[in-house]
């Protein structure tokens, strides 16, 4: 078994948690979510914990015990506090707008650059140069920050480009012209 498997999660005050077959919902104050059970793993609600087991003893079913659990526990963290993913944008004339459902970004190409932002995702656009993602899917976070931030990648030259907040850049240097 799987010791990550092994762990009860912890299902908050507010949050409510439905084992259905082969899905499970959960709804919060931050939202509702459906997770898929990765095959050969089972659910159980033992008072305010969710418990989850392989079907049968076998050793291949504990890579997906572990995964089982990792996803129900981001659900359960989603739904309740949400994730959150920060982004800036560094370079002079580099700017984000939000207008709507869709992020219109000047990154020193010949034309804006647009974003359109998916659902179940909010972006907040702070001073121009600060994009904040948020929502209650963990992965759906990461993937839509990961796709802002490949429109212009951090230059390790002029370190200009849209990068994580607190993303430390290793400055590469230029020719020399001696």
């Amino acid at each position: 078994m799987s010791r990550i498997g092994k762990k009860p999660i912890p299902v908050p005050k507010g949050v409510t948690v439905n084992v259905g077959q082969g899905v499970v919902e959960f709804k919060g104050p931050k939202g509702a979510m459906k997770q898929a059970i990765p095959p050969g793993i089972v659910f159980e609600l033992k008072g305010s914990e969710l418990v989850a087991q392989p079907e049968r003893d076998d050793v291949s079913l504990s890579k997906y015990h572990g995964l089982a659990r990792s996803l129900m526990a981001n659900a359960v963290v989603g739904v309740s506090e949400g994730f959150k993913r920060e982004l800036d944008i560094v370079g002079v004339g580099y700017r984000a707008e939000l207008k709507g459902s869709q992020v219109i970004f000047a990154l020193g190409y010949s034309h804006p650059v647009v974003f359109d932002v998916p659902k179940g995702i909010d972006v907040a656009v702070d001073k121009q140069t600060h994009i904040t993602v948020t929502g209650v899917d963990c992965q759906l976070v990461g993937q839509v920050a990961a796709n802002i931030r490949r429109l212009r990648k951090p230059d390790p030259y002029k370190q200009k480009g849209v990068r994580y907040m607190g993303e430390v850049l290793k400055k590469k240097v230029g020719k020399t012209g001696a």
